[in-house]
């Protein structure tokens, strides 16, 4: 019997992507064969970037990827529907998870539960945060950005770069 092909989704809203989610896509590698990165369109999050900007985001971020060969076992799909059905249609077993803190754990303890009801087929795996990317949140490097604080160690220059312009157009 040949060694099977693991597909893994992680998904998320990516909004921006950051150092943190680069970390968690680099390690989930080392689980799957082909890790879709999967931005959710969650335009009810109200998310400051559009989904098409999402996606080119994440795509040039898998592009500047150091290491030879990673990028062409990533994809990134954008979905919509529920995160078991587009995992199913994707032949993907294993949902990648990032967790930041207990808080995180929580949340998405509740939701494998009922991940796991809706497609048992369909595995969770949850990678914890590297000690230096625990306490980045998209959510605090839009503020930190919005407000004209320097967001350099917790993105790459290229997402830096497209946040300034961002605000800057909405600031100007």
């Amino acid at each position: 019997m040949g060694k099977q092909h693991r597909v893994g989704v992680y998904p998320g809203t990516f909004d921006p992507v950051t150092n943190g989610h680069m970390d968690v896509v680099i390690r989930a590698l080392r689980l799957v064969d082909q890790l879709v990165i999967a931005p959710a369109i969650s335009e009810g999050k109200g998310p400051i970037f559009s989904i098409a900007d999402r996606v080119a985001i994440l795509e040039d971020e898998i592009a500047h990827l150091e290491e030879p060969g990673l990028a062409a076992r990533i994809s990134v799909k954008p979905f919509d529907n529920l995160l078991m059905q587009f995992a199913e249609s994707l032949g993907a077993t294993i949902v990648i998870k990032g967790l930041r803190a207990v808080s995180d754990f929580e949340y998405e303890f509740q939701m494998s539960s009922l991940n796991a009801h809706l497609n048992p087929g369909v595995e969770s795996v949850f990678l914890m945060s590297s000690d230096r990317h625990q306490f980045i949140s998209s959510r605090f490097i839009r503020e930190i950005s919005r407000m004209g604080g320097d967001v350099s160690p917790f993105v790459s220059p290229r997402v830096k770069s497209r946040l300034e312009k961002l605000f800057a157009n909405k600031n100007g």
